[in-house]
């Protein structure tokens, strides 16, 4: 008789009580390497956990909406032997879906239209809506939680979230003064230990007081980005040299190397800047290391896979290092885990010349 495994929930980023939003199979089923068995959702990301060996479905322990965290049993599988540790769960093609840009108009008033009945929204749990609606209520600072769905089942849909934003930015602002949009997302709390050293610094008075007054500046008050020129004239002598002596290698020397190279001595430099405060409000985390999380345009969506230690590596290296990040994200490859510990980000448009 053939043995019979376990299939559990391998390690996803460290996230618990993710949601199953899939069960891809059932029993009787007969699964292949890495076919996919569920589909889990966390704030961030979809992710498929794949089967770690082929065999039989004999039976499904989880169904769709329930909760499971690392460790968890999903199914039991007859014939072929477990490997030693699970499959790595990789992002699912709808995760990275990149949040719409939201025109000046958006905040006009409308005239309403014939629309499902909107179901009242939670009082606590999770709210019921799709990654790419998640993404784009927290590029608006809307709390999903708060919000009335319309469509199916509750799900909150676009149109919901910009709706619950036209009619707070119509509410008056509260006599305190705070004008900041009401329901934003509670700040994360994030052990930025996992990722390296830290240390905690109290924030000065000054620091303090300003923190509140700049938050609801960046709510309320457009911004002005700053250009500068910089000859790198020489860079890019070195950089055509070491390309190509490096091209028998099929190994790219692209100018986001220098970048990257750049942005983690200027960190290092002014470390207030690879900071973020901690959930008090009270002190500011200063990093003591330098992970740098690089965009990448995949036919999915973006993706921000992070290169880790920055400071501590060459351009050679750093190249190798982002074929190999760039490749995953665009074969879907990438994990939860892959994304996480970024100190700062670097979107380069390449080929149109910016960055």
């Amino acid at each position: 008789m053939a043995e019979i495994n376990k299939v559990q929930v391998p390690d996803i980023g460290g996230f618990k009580g993710v949601t199953v939003i899939e069960v891809a199979v059932k029993a009787g089923d007969t699964v292949e390497v890495e076919q996919t068995l569920i589909t889990v959702e966390t704030d961030k990301a979809t992710m498929d956990v794949p089967a770690p060996f082929a065999g039989v479905v004999k039976e499904m322990k989880i169904k769709v909406g329930d909760k499971v965290s690392e460790g968890d049993l999903i199914a039991l599988i007859e014939g072929g032997a477990a490997v030693a540790k699970a499959a790595a769960p990789v992002a699912a093609p709808q995760a990275a879906v990149t949040a719409p840009v939201v025109a000046p108009q958006a905040a006009a008033v409308v005239a309403p239209v014939a629309a499902s009945p909107v179901i009242a929204a939670p009082t606590g749990g999770s709210a019921h809506a799709s990654p790419s609606i998640r993404r784009f209520a927290r590029e608006l600072g809307v709390n999903l939680t708060k919000v009335g769905g319309s469509g199916e089942k509750g799900r909150v849909t676009k149109e919901d979230v910009q709706n619950f934003v036209k009619q707070s930015l119509a509410q008056p602002a509260a006599a305190t003064g705070g004008g900041a949009l009401p329901g934003l997302l509670p700040w994360p709390d994030v052990d930025f230990a996992r990722f390296g050293e830290i240390e905690s610094k109290p924030l000065s008075r000054i620091k303090k007081i300003s923190g509140a007054n700049l938050h609801r500046n960046w709510v309320m008050i457009p911004h002005v980005t700053q250009f500068e020129e910089a000859d790198i004239s020489e860079m890019e002598a070195f950089r055509k040299e070491l390309g190509a002596e490096y091209a028998k290698q099929n190994l790219k020397i692209t100018p986001l190397a220098f970048m990257l190279k750049a942005c983690a001595i200027t960190l290092k430099h002014f470390p207030d800047f690879n900071a973020s405060l901690d959930t008090s409000g009270e002190n500011l985390v200063l990093k003591k290391y330098i992970h740098i999380g690089v965009a990448v345009d995949t036919p999915n969506g973006l993706m921000v896979p992070v290169i880790r230690d920055v400071d501590k590596k060459g351009i050679v290296q750093l190249a190798k290092e982002l074929g190999e990040v760039s490749a995953k994200a665009r074969d879907l490859k990438i994990t939860a885990a892959d994304m996480q510990g970024g100190c700062f980000s670097i979107s380069s448009l390449g080929g149109l010349g910016g960055t």
